[in-house]
C-alpha cells in the first residue's frame, strides 16, 4: 500500500507540473508587460526590477533580456546591459536587436570599432534590419571614413526610403566627400521628409553653402567666381556657372525666387553630379527624380516648402495663398516613384 501511494503521489505530481510551469511563464510575461509599461513612464529602475523577476521566474525568457538590456541603455547604464544582450544572443544568435543595441553602447562608450564589429555581426545575422546600416553610416562617419559612411546609408535608404535621418546621413557623408551636387540633392530630400525642425533649419544652411560655394557678388551687376584647382573639371567648376547664369539678367527677384531658379538650373543638370557611372541609386532615386521635378511648374512649392524650418511665417503665408500649388506638389511627390 505504501508503495502504491507514493506511485500515486508521483502520477499526480507528474499531471499538475506543466500547469505550474505554464503558470510560472504566464507570470513572467505579465512581469515583463508591467516592466514595459514602467519603463514607458521613465521609470526605468522600477520596470528593471520587474525583468529581474521574471527571469527568476524563466531565466530562458529572452523577451525579458531584451527589455532589461534596453532599460539599462535607455538609463545611462549601458554597459550593465552586456551580459544581459550576451545571454539573449546566446538563446537567438539572429536577435539583430541585440547587435545594435551592443553597437550602441560600445559607440557610446568611445569605442567604435567595437561598435563597428557588433553592427556587422548585426547585418550578417539580419540583413533587413535597417538601423544596423544606418548606426554603421553614423559611426563610420564620426571616423571620418566618408566612403564607407556613404554606403551603409545607401542601404539604409533602400530599406526605408522614409526614414529621414539616413538621408541626412548620406546628404552629410557626401557633402564631406566634397560632392557637392549629390549632397545638395540629398539635403532637398531630406527637406521634403522633414521641412520644419531644428534640423531642417541646418540641412537649409548646407544647400545654401552648396549653392553659393565660389560665388561672390562684387558689385550690383558683377559676380566673380572663385574655385580652387581642384575644381577646375568637372561638376565643382559647373555647378557655380550653372548658379550665376540662372538669374543673370533678371530683376526685382526675392530671395525666393533667385532660390526657384538656382534650383530649377541645377536640378537640371543633376545628371553630371555623381562619378560612379551608371550608379542605379544615385541616378534613379537623386538625379532622375530632381531633374523630373525641375520640368514642372512645381519648383516654386517645392522651394517654399524646404525654407520652411528657416523662414516660417513668410512660407506658410505663402501656401495659404497658393494652396492649389502646394496641391499640386504633393500630387507630383504621390505619382512620381523614386526607385534604386
Amino acid at each position: 500500500m505504501k508503495t502504491y501511494h507514493k506511485f500515486l503521489l508521483f502520477i499526480l505530481f507528474i499531471a499538475c507540473a506543466p500547469v505550474a510551469f505554464g503558470q510560472n511563464k504566464d507570470d513572467a510575461k505579465t512581469l515583463v508587460k508591467e516592466g514595459i509599461a514602467l519603463h514607458d513612464a521613465g521609470k526605468y529602475d522600477e520596470a528593471i526590477a520587474k525583468y529581474k523577476e521574471a527571469l527568476k521566474i524563466d531565466p530562458e525568457y529572452s523577451s525579458a533580456y531584451h527589455e532589461i538590456s534596453y532599460s539599462l541603455f535607455s538609463s545611462g547604464r549601458g554597459m550593465e546591459a552586456i551580459p544581459y544582450l550576451e545571454k539573449l544572443l546566446a538563446l537567438d544568435p539572429k536577435s539583430a536587436g541585440a547587435y545594435d543595441m551592443l553597437g550602441s553602447i560600445y559607440d557610446d562608450d568611445k569605442q567604435p570599432d567595437k561598435a563597428v564589429e557588433y553592427y556587422k555581426k548585426g547585418i550578417e545575422a539580419d540583413p533587413q534590419y535597417q538601423r544596423l546600416h544606418y548606426n554603421l553610416a553614423i559611426t563610420c562617419m564620426r571616423q571620418k571614413k566618408y566612403a564607407e559612411s556613404e554606403n551603409y546609408a545607401v542601404e539604409a535608404i533602400k530599406l526605408d526610403p522614409k526614414h529621414a535621418s539616413s538621408q541626412r546621413a548620406y546628404a552629410l557623408a557626401t557633402f564631406y566627400e566634397n560632392k557637392r551636387g549629390v549632397s545638395l540633392l540629398a539635403w532637398c530630400s531630406f527637406l521634403m521628409l522633414e521641412p520644419q525642425t531644428k534640423r531642417s533649419a541646418e540641412a537649409y544652411r548646407y544647400v545654401q553653402h552648396i549653392i553659393n560655394y565660389g560665388v561672390k557678388q562684387t558689385g550690383e551687376k558683377n559676380v566673380t567666381i572663385n574655385v580652387s584647382t581642384d575644381d577646375l573639371n568637372g561638376t565643382n567648376l559647373l555647378m557655380p556657372i550653372t548658379v550665376v547664369n540662372a538669374t543673370s539678367g533678371k530683376k526685382d527677384l526675392t530671395k525666393t525666387d533667385s532660390l526657384t531658379l538656382q534650383l530649377k538650373g541645377l536640378f537640371s543638370i543633376a545628371s553630371t553630379f555623381e562619378d560612379k557611372k551608371g550608379d542605379p541609386f544615385y541616378k534613379n532615386f537623386l538625379g532622375d527624380y530632381f531633374k523630373k521635378l525641375s520640368e514642372t511648374d512645381n519648383m516654386p512649392a517645392f522651394t517654399h516648402l524646404i525654407s520652411l524650418g528657416t523662414n516660417q511665417e513668410e512660407n506658410l503665408q505663402w501656401f495659404k495663398e497658393n494652396n492649389a500649388k502646394l496641391s499640386a506638389l504633393d500630387a507630383w511627390v504621390a505619382a512620381t516613384k523614386r526607385e534604386f
